[in-house]
């Protein structure tokens, strides 16, 4: 007999107050943008930085410089930022006084109230073939590492170093993933050390579009396709970028190190190319980064990485008007200079206003990407439900309630009177308000993240009122 709303409402409560010790932590994932400003449109960053509080779910930036105008925009505003050492500047590193004095001018202003995570020391390095620079990227590393123990900041920003798929000798299959010869030993072995002690990731600039063809565009998209099998494990890989990561942790593998995180600190689709490119529109880059961000926040991992999340920043922030080259390196943007999409990916928060408008910006769950391939089989109702997690903070769960209510959910049940508002906590409106969202959007685990404040519980909680 199908149960009243009341005791659905009870038996949700119930099921908070039982599971509250036994739901599963989620891994974590974070998108983030790469903020280029190769243009001569683009807006100012404190609007910039306003823009990406108040409007989108993006959470992390990374710039390709230390601009002090971008530094500034984004001081109060908790988005992680990440910063990178031009590559000229890289020889300078090897005295220790050079890389003080850089930290005091370029970071030190801004902390804490910028929040700069990480600090990249060039980039794609390895492919410029500047023997110079080559030889004092580690050194470089080392140094500003100390200057950062030096001034007590090394256990919030770490140091790193992107790079190109070029490092790679062989990629084909995953399993056989290996360094170039001379750069495995001499650089890339001691670079991989230094990340290890300084607990910093290796971070890699995968692009599945400029490896495709007509024959693998699918492949590439994370669209339905008959998958490639590694001959030596068996492995079945069922998009490019998988095979991507899983040749550079095959070549980290070699040399011993597997313990390290990967960062993607690249990735992309442009949606306007020329007309000898394949795939270059706005269908095919929303496909990309759509499933892309579903993808690396799903914590399936990869084949030689399962079980896993990866931190990933989507390149770019903005189409860049001023970009040499083809047509697609001016069309990588998820937005125009005025800040309207490009496309829609489910990066943007609902503007609607909220039944419960205690928090004027509401953090939206990362809501279903576009996509081709099917959703899958659904399963019966009542078999999974969306909880918040233990310990998750309660201004999150409020935020969520805001968001949820505020797109347009009944929230009836849990206003002052409705069935469900005893008892009158955040958990028990907020246990309602994600559910009915998971319940309503066609229960993909992606649809109960919330920011990472929601669980999926296999047990029907209506069970206590059988």
């Amino acid at each position: 007999m199908e149960k009243s709303l009341a005791s659905l409402c009870a038996s949700m409560v119930t099921a908070l107050l039982l599971l509250e010790s036994a739901l599963i932590q989620g891994v974590e994932g974070a998108i983030g943008v790469n903020y280029g400003t190769v243009a001569n449109n683009l807006p100012p960053p404190a609007q910039v930085a306003h823009f990406l509080v108040e409007s989108t779910i993006i959470d992390r930036v990374r710039l390709f410089d230390t601009n002090t105008e971008i530094l500034e925009a984004f001081a109060h505003t908790g988005i992680a930022v990440t910063v990178t050492v031009p590559n000229d500047q890289i020889p300078h590193f090897a005295k220790l006084s050079n890389a003080q004095e850089w930290l005091k001018s370029n970071i030190q202003p801004y902390v804490p109230t910028t929040n700069i995570i990480r600090i990249l020391v060039g980039n794609e390095v390895l492919s410029t073939a500047n023997k110079l620079i080559i030889a004092s990227l580690v050194p470089a590393m080392r140094t500003l590492h100390t200057a950062l123990v030096g001034a007590s900041l090394d256990t919030k920003i770490k140091v790193s170093t992107p790079h190109s798929l070029g490092i790679l000798s062989t990629s084909s299959p995953p399993s056989t993933g290996k360094f170039r010869q001379g750069y495995d030993i001499h650089v890339l072995k001691p670079l991989l050390s230094f990340l290890r002690d300084t607990n910093s990731p290796f971070m890699i600039n995968p692009y599945p579009f400029f490896g495709c063809s007509e024959d693998t565009l699918d492949y590439a998209l994370f669209r339905a396709n008959s998958g490639v099998e590694d001959e030596n494990t068996k492995l079945v890989y069922t998009n490019m970028l998988d095979g991507q990561l899983d040749a550079v942790f095959s070549a980290m593998k070699l040399l011993g190190f597997t313990d390290i995180d990967i960062v993607i600190a690249e990735t992309g689709w442009p949606s306007n190319g020329d007309s000898s490119q394949v795939g270059v529109d706005a269908e095919s880059a929303a496909q990309y980064n759509g499933n892309l961000m579903k993808h690396v926040m799903s914590g399936a991992g990869t084949p030689l990485m399962p079980n896993r999340t990866f931190e990933t920043y989507i390149f770019a922030l903005f189409n860049e008007n001023l970009k040499p080259g083809p047509t697609c390196e001016r069309n990588f943007g998820l937005f125009r200079p005025d800040m309207t999409p490009v496309y829609n990916i489910g990066i943007l928060r609902s503007t609607a206003s909220s039944s419960f408008p205690r928090n004027p910006t509401p953090e939206p769950p990362v809501v279903a990407p576009v996509s081709q391939e099917p959703a899958g089989a659904p399963l019966q109702q009542g078999k999974r439900w969306c909880l918040p997690k233990t310990g998750a903070d309660i201004e999150a769960l409020q935020r969520n309630i805001d968001y949820v209510c505020g797109m347009g959910m009944d929230c009836g049940p849990i206003v002052d009177g409705g069935e469900c508002f005893l008892p009158n906590t955040v958990r028990a409106h907020a246990a309602f308000a994600m559910n009915a969202y998971y319940q309503a959007m066609g229960r993909n685990d992606y649809d109960c993240d919330f920011q990472q404040t929601g669980a999926i519980s296999s047990l029907d909680p209506s069970m206590f009122f059988a």
